[in-house]
């Protein structure tokens, strides 16, 4: 009894340790969420502003840009896809690749052949795992990204939509992320950054009863979309790395929190398990005692014969 009474004792105690461990993990997360809405908020004006610029030069002009035009028939697309370089999130990581692997499954559907870009060690274990070809990928920001880490993200991206697909280039570009869209809810999703979708801006404006302006370009209306594009796709995959740290943020608060909700549970039902085992050791020990005293009793009367 006394054996089995030290094992409970001991695990009690590593659970104990484990349950400070994920609490910290918890307030920390907390914390970093408050900091990372406050990035995502700031960086919705200047892409929204963008946007709209780029959909204003775009239905001004007759260019033909890979900004704005569509491939008539394209046959092959860029996926950048968005995880985390730390694990302890629940199934942040997890869902994204899936959502990556439904855009793949699709987009070889329809016939084209898909390059991928990873941002996050999670992402490039899943994929050097299984031996998959990564055009690209980088590692080391994701839970605290930078203006100048989209840059980099951006570069080799914009040079595949800039160049013929004959010479590797692609046709398409497509980003998978998690949205932030609240500190219980975050969902993957699938967006294509680039030919944008003037059809789909008309009618968000439309709904806001906004009016694109009207502009005059100098030199020209390529020359700005040319100018235009590095800063589109900058800001939008900046944004998406934000709300992937937020959501990467909440994620693992709930993780933690449901990590330290159940060391808690495991805790009590240890001390029940501690508190029997204990009890039934004294009850032994009061057991032995008095059939020792029965016995001694017993030597004692006979002896007296």
């Amino acid at each position: 009894m006394g054996a089995q009474l030290r094992v409970y004792k001991r695990r009690i105690q590593a659970v104990t340790a484990t349950k400070k461990i994920t609490k910290a993990m918890e307030m920390i997360a907390a914390s970093r969420i408050v900091k990372a809405q406050r990035r995502v908020a700031a960086s919705m004006p200047y892409a929204t502003e963008l946007t709209r610029a780029v959909t204003a030069v775009a239905t001004g002009s007759t260019t033909k840009h890979p900004l704005t035009t569509e491939v008539e028939a394209p046959t092959r697309a860029a996926v950048l896809l968005i995880t985390s370089d730390r694990g302890l999130a629940g199934g942040y990581s997890s869902n994204a690749i899936k959502a990556a692997e439904r855009l793949r499954e699709r987009l070889s559907g329809e016939g084209k052949e898909v390059d991928t870009y990873i941002v996050g060690r999670k992402g490039v274990a899943y994929y050097g795992f299984r031996e998959r070809m990564v055009a690209e990928a980088w590692t080391g920001f994701t839970d605290s990204p930078t203006y100048a880490d989209a840059k980099m993200v951006a570069a080799p991206l914009i040079e595949a939509i800039q160049t013929e697909t004959a010479e590797g280039g692609v046709d398409e570009l497509h980003i998978v992320f998690t949205e932030f869209v609240s500190m219980m809810t975050q969902n993957p999703v699938d967006n294509r950054m680039l030919p944008l979708s003037l059809d789909e801006v008309a009618d968000e404006n439309s709904k806001k009863g906004e009016i694109l302006p009207l502009f005059d370009f100098e030199p020209s209306a390529e020359d700005v979309l040319d100018a235009l594009l590095p800063r589109y796709v900058e800001s939008r995959i900046y944004n998406a790395l934000l709300q992937a740290a937020a959501s990467e943020h909440a994620a693992r608060r709930r993780a933690m929190k449901s990590a330290t909700d159940n060391a808690g549970d495991l805790i009590k039902s240890l001390s029940r398990l501690a508190n029997a085992a204990r009890q039934a050791e004294i009850t032994q020990e009061i057991s032995e005692i008095v059939g020792g005293a029965s016995a001694l009793a017993d030597a004692t009367a006979g002896s007296d014969k």
